[in-house]
């Protein structure tokens, strides 16, 4: 009994890691930045984006935490920088699923994401928001 509960751990381990990866692979940007609007809220993208209550997300993937000039951030998130986080579609979609969680102590007042498809989504479309936005992009807010 005990192997098979030891064979069943190691198994779920494994491919539990492994699905938690894969669903990470894709996205539908297209999707994704039609649930930006929720974002835009606090956040602005694209060419000529400002600071606001939530800083300019543009070039968000590759990202260290807490790294946007001219933004305040919160003491936790200055922390997580500081301790190397920076910002990939692993991390940005465990922060996006739970912010409070992931980063205890951040001012961002959003609940969360908890669809696993629809933070696949904005991720995909995060991904698309290179150096000053891509340059159809115009300042969401």
């Amino acid at each position: 009994m005990i192997i098979r509960l030891a064979i069943f751990a190691v198994f779920s381990l494994f491919f539990g890691s492994v699905s938690g990866n894969l669903a990470l692979a894709g996205g539908d940007a297209g999707k994704g930045q039609d649930l930006f609007h929720t974002c835009a809220a606090c956040h602005q993208i694209g060419n000529g984006a400002r600071n606001d209550v939530g800083p300019v997300l543009n070039n968000i993937i590759g990202r260290r935490a807490a790294s946007r000039d001219g933004f305040v951030y919160s003491r936790a998130m200055k922390e997580k920088g500081a301790d190397g986080l920076v910002w990939t579609e692993q991390t940005l979609d465990a922060y996006l699923a739970n912010p409070r969680n992931y980063v205890r102590g951040t001012r961002m007042a959003y609940a969360g994401l908890h669809d696993d498809v629809a933070r696949e989504d904005l991720i995909a479309f995060l991904k698309t928001l290179k150096f000053d936005g891509p340059a159809e992009t115009k300042i969401l807010k």
